[in-house]
């Protein structure tokens, strides 16, 4: 019996708060350069994406301040944990981000760190555009509704 996809794919790390502040259009898949200490760490499930972004320099796309902390085993051989890490992609990918970044003024937020079913790190990331303070209202009440649509209809069965 096959494994679902859902089940091969172990989440170490997810920005829950960039649904909240950004609109995610289209999601892509990246994989991520990391040194050996890194996947270890990972591995572990100790990263933060909270305050990383991605952004485009040289035809090259880059992994801003995300931060995967120290393992511990390595001593003297251990990373730099916010230092810029390059994601891996598709040219076309890569120049239909930039070009929306640049021309519609639109993010690239990282979604989800994980490792795929080969066992490789993958970063999941999105083309978003930032919301408004009226718009968050409206999905923190959207989200409240549903909260006690909820609790109404299990209560009736």
């Amino acid at each position: 019996m096959a494994a679902a996809k859902s089940d091969t794919r172990r989440a170490v790390a997810e920005n829950r708060k960039a649904r909240f502040n950004y609109e995610i259009g289209e999601t892509f898949e990246a994989g991520i350069v990391l040194s050996g200490t890194e996947v270890k760490s990972l591995r572990e499930g100790r990263a933060n994406i909270a305050e990383a972004y991605a952004t485009e320099t040289g035809g090259e796309l880059w992994l801003i301040n995300a931060y995967i902390p120290e393992y511990l085993q390595a001593n003297r051989f251990n990373h730099e944990t916010r230092r810029p890490r390059k994601l891996l992609m598709h040219r076309r990918q890569i120049d239909r981000l930039a070009g929306a970044v640049q021309k519609d003024g639109m993010t690239i937020v990282p979604l989800k760190i994980y490792f795929n079913d080969r066992g490789r790190a993958k970063l999941l990331i999105g083309l978003a555009r930032g919301k408004k303070i009226h718009d968050k209202r409206e999905t923190e009440k959207r989200r409240d509704w549903d909260r006690q649509k909820a609790r109404i209809m299990r209560e009736r069965g």
